[in-house]
């Protein structure tokens, strides 16, 4: 993730609308400027999405007075930005913004993945002690509910498939029905468990993070985040059908 002055001009931009405009030029000029309600609006709204930027970093929780106190320095900054001397009058040097913000939003980063790892260890835990949970070499856990038949899919098989996605804490993260996937291109635990069953087959399958999005997490899934899926696999393209087609 890179952080740029971009974000030291939306706060400068918030700061300046708070403080109010320096009303100036005739009464008709000033009658252009933005109405008192339109100042406020923007206002919030500017806070609004940064805010939003915030909490899709995971920036958790924040110094809001040392926010409001940095805007204000940046719209009370005096001088030329170039000078090697206009950073000084900051508590921070602006320029230390990337290095910064990257080491915090590691370390928030770290914490998260760390904490999800122990969490999602007593959802596996629990999970095992139901009838019929089958653990493989990788760590996948699962339980057939229906074998299906005998077409069963391999890693480079296209599936049409209907499943839930759920974390640990229930919320659904993902549904859909008759979905098409090539089983080389989804996550780990999903190649390995979709193999295990036929057309016509329902699995249950909880993934520990490493079968899942790992360290890194994706949109909407924090690292090391434990993945529970309820699946049946409607239909299995096999590659060998296609070839002989050719």
């Amino acid at each position: 993730m890179k952080f740029n002055k971009i974000i030291v001009l939306a706060l400068a931009i918030a700061a300046m609308a708070s403080c109010g405009p320096k009303f100036e030029g005739s009464k008709e000029t000033q009658a252009l400027l933005p109405s008192n309600g339109q100042i406020d609006s923007a206002s919030y709204l500017m806070g609004v999405n940064f805010g939003m930027w915030m909490k899709g970093n995971d920036f958790g929780p924040m110094n809001y007075n040392l926010i409001i106190k940095g805007m204000k320095d940046a719209v009370n900054s005096k001088g030329d930005p170039r000078d090697t001397t206009f950073a000084e009058q900051f508590k921070i040097n602006p320029e230390l913004m990337n290095d910064i913000l990257e080491n915090f939003v590691q370390a928030r980063r770290d914490y998260t993945a760390a904490l999800n790892t122990e969490k999602g260890a007593e959802y596996i835990a629990e999970f095992e002690k139901k009838e019929g949970v089958v653990t493989t070499e990788s760590g996948l856990r699962y339980r057939i509910y229906d074998e299906g038949n005998d077409v069963r899919p391999s890693e480079k098989d296209t599936v049409w498939c209907d499943y839930k996605g759920t974390l640990i804490d229930g919320t659904v993260f993902d549904e859909n029905e008759d979905i098409r996937f090539l089983l080389n291109r989804v996550v780990k635990g999903w190649t390995e468990g979709l193999q295990l069953i036929g057309e016509g087959g329902k699995i249950e399958l909880v993934l520990p993070g490493d079968l899942a999005y790992g360290e890194r997490g994706t949109r909407g899934i924090a690292p090391n985040s434990v993945l529970h899926f309820d699946i049946t696999l409607n239909k299995v393209g096999k590659v060998a059908e296609k070839e002989e087609e050719k």
